[in-house]
């Protein structure tokens, strides 16, 4: 009795053991071999300058500089910069958190989107189908790829109702979101930016961007149906197992709300939260408003929620902080996760990669010269995610490159849009992807099982459009 004691406490030790770790531990393992890198690759930077207001790199200015490595406390102390620079996004987490557990109180959401589903029959690939192509639509056309974040529990409330996963109703809003972020038909902010660095008019090039978004919308849907059909035969093989939402703030739904019908009251506490978002995306179009004035809205919304459900003051505060606390773990793996860039900002290794990255490539011939600033693009954008920020830094070192190369300028800007958008739905650097699975409550670990595939296939889809922008030579218009 005691040798299969011994036996099945060796088996219980070999499963701990083996389990894959935590998005705190793999993260931070990250950071150590940043560190690690800083006293590898020579400290370098491009000198800057400012360009209709925007501060990029000037081409064969770069130069080593002294060497920064990145000493014990240096790394930990990184650790402590990186939630104070991603401060904002965590007390937005916080505030969706909150929020949301006094929306979903309320039975508002549920019952909206069971109206929903029995408006289109039950027909799960249908309603995939519409709220992806809606939010790829949105952001495709110029809203923040940040807004995304506020848009996430309509998705978990869908794939609660439709009893999928929480994997789910992230990707039927973020990954539709962002196959619009990555093609950047209408984007103003990257594609701007981008297209003003190569002296190109804003938005030429729109159809084959625009061929590109439908490529990744159709392949995107198909691979997020497969999975809701796997897991609506058999929901055992969902990635979150045993717990499809990790106890979401949504599961906190009082029985006196839960109910299919949906009430007048239930359709004004939707409007109100259509009304607040709007307002936001309002000001993110015309105001310049970003991360700090979303959370305030959401506060806005969730005492507004509070007084037309007549939620006591401290019934409110109950279910907020409730919903807050739920979130944490979310909320902090971001912090972490800029610790990364912090430590190679503050090691001086960024510019020092891009050019030993940037200047093998003069040599190669035109097809191969295309695809590897699109693969250089995807890689560095593990780096830096900011769309912008990788504009400002990769583009005017691009331009002559693409030039010396007999590349079209436009090829060189769609390498960028497609490297950045690609590699931000699965690299741990990335605040809102960091901030969307939070808010979904879906570990980073699992989401990265769910959706690496679908990231191979859309690179795939990349790699041909490189192809064909080179084969019509693709032209400013």
């Amino acid at each position: 009795m005691k040798k299969q004691t011994s036996e099945n406490n060796d088996k219980g030790y070999k499963k701990r053991y083996w389990a894959v770790p935590d998005a705190f531990i793999i993260i931070f393992g990250i950071s150590v071999l940043a560190a690690i890198a800083t006293y590898i690759i020579p400290a370098g930077m491009y000198e800057r300058e400012e360009v209709d207001g925007i501060t990029q790199a000037i081409p064969n200015s770069f130069s080593f500089v002294e060497s920064s490595p990145t000493s014990l406390m240096d790394l930990f102390l990184a650790v402590q910069k990186g939630m104070i620079e991603s401060g904002n996004i965590i007390f937005l987490i916080f505030m969706i958190g909150g929020t949301v557990a006094v929306l979903e109180s309320t039975g508002a959401i549920d019952a909206g989107i069971n109206s929903l589903i029995r408006k289109a029959n039950g027909n799960k690939t249908l309603l995939i189908a519409v709220v992806s192509t809606i939010f790829g639509i949105i952001c495709t056309v110029g809203v923040a790829s940040n807004a995304v974040i506020a848009f996430i529990p309509i998705g978990i409330g869908l794939a609660r109702a439709m009893k999928l996963d929480a994997i789910a109703g992230v990707a039927i809003i973020y990954l539709g979101y962002f196959v619009g972020n990555t093609a950047g038909v209408l984007e103003p902010t990257i594609l701007g930016v981008a297209q003003s660095i190569s002296e190109l008019p804003l938005f030429s090039g729109l159809l084959l961007r625009l061929a590109v978004f439908i490529a990744l919308l159709i392949v995107t849907i198909i691979y997020i149906c497969r999975y809701v059909n796997k897991i609506s035969k058999d929901p055992s093989r969902s990635l979150m197992k045993a717990n499809p939402f990790m106890d979401n703030p949504g599961a906190e739904v009082e029985e006196e709300n839960r109910s299919d019908a949906f009430t007048k009251k239930h359709m004004v506490i939707i409007l109100i939260f259509f009304i607040f978002i709007g307002i936001f995306l309002y000001g993110a179009l015309n105001l310049e408003w970003s991360i700090d004035e979303l959370s305030a809205i959401f506060i806005m919304m969730g005492i507004t929620v509070a007084i037309v459900d007549k939620i006591t003051p401290n019934e409110f505060m109950r279910k907020f902080m409730n919903g807050a606390r739920s979130i944490t773990y979310g909320a902090l793996v971001v912090g972490i996760a800029r610790a990364v860039i912090v430590v190679m900002e503050d090691g001086r290794i960024l510019d020092t990669i891009v050019h030993g990255a940037l200047i093998p490539l003069e040599s190669l011939p035109v097809i191969l010269g295309a695809q590897a600033l699109y693969v250089f693009n995807l890689l560095f954008n593990l780096l830096v995610t900011s769309g912008s920020g990788q504009a400002s830094i990769v583009m005017p070192l691009m331009v002559p490159l693409v030039d010396m190369l007999d590349i079209t300028r436009q090829t060189g800007v769609l390498a960028l849009k497609l490297g950045d958008g690609i590699t931000n739905v699965i690299t741990p650097t990335s605040g809102v992807l960091m901030a969307v699975l939070a808010v979904g409550k879906v570990p980073w670990t699992k989401w990265v099982r769910f959706v690496y595939p679908l990231v191979l296939l859309w690179i795939a889809v990349g790699a041909i459009f490189m192809g064909i922008a080179v084969m019509i030579n693709y032209g400013p218009f």
